[in-house]
């Protein structure tokens, strides 16, 4: 199944692609890899996903929040593939970080909320290394922020 079939199947609708608001780019291809800068958790009405796991938010608002860094990873992605998902080859790798308290441990699970939604949309192409990491604070005050690396093929 095509992802863009994936995505109506699953009824969602990817977000417009934020553009960068510092001295960096959105997203930058080098040979066949496509690298997207840190994507923060944002709603599905464009505010800001805000606070500390373990303090201000649960495990499942965390998950949440990075499935919402994991779809806005794939609409940067569509938009660097010429608005084709299936040009994706392979997601490589994702690094998340995750705003929260000091004896919060449950990093890998919130990031769990952006690896599942890029398998779900891509299947075997969505299937990455990642790192999840702790931090105790992000831009904006936002939960989670996640970066990715994809192969693509633009031919």
């Amino acid at each position: 199944m095509s992802a863009s079939a994936k995505l109506k199947d699953l009824g969602i609708v990817l977000p417009e692609p934020k553009g960068p608001v510092g001295s960096y780019v959105a997203t930058k291809i080098i040979g066949n890899l496509l690298f997207i800068s840190g994507q923060i958790s944002i709603d599905e009405n464009s505010n800001l996903i805000k606070g500390k796991l373990g303090e201000d938010l649960s495990l499942d608002q965390g998950y949440k929040a990075a499935k919402r860094c994991g779809l806005s990873l794939l609409a940067h992605a569509k938009k660097a593939c010429n608005e084709d998902l299936d040009k994706i080859t392979s997601c490589i790798k994702l690094t998340g970080y995750v705003n929260s308290v000091n004896d919060f441990v449950d990093q890998p699970k919130v990031i769990n909320g952006a690896s599942d939604i890029i398998s779900d949309i891509l299947g075997k192409r969505g299937h990455h290394t990642r790192a999840a990491v702790s931090v105790n604070s992000l831009p904006l005050g936002v939960a989670v922020e996640i970066d990715g690396i994809f192969e693509i093929n633009l031919n």
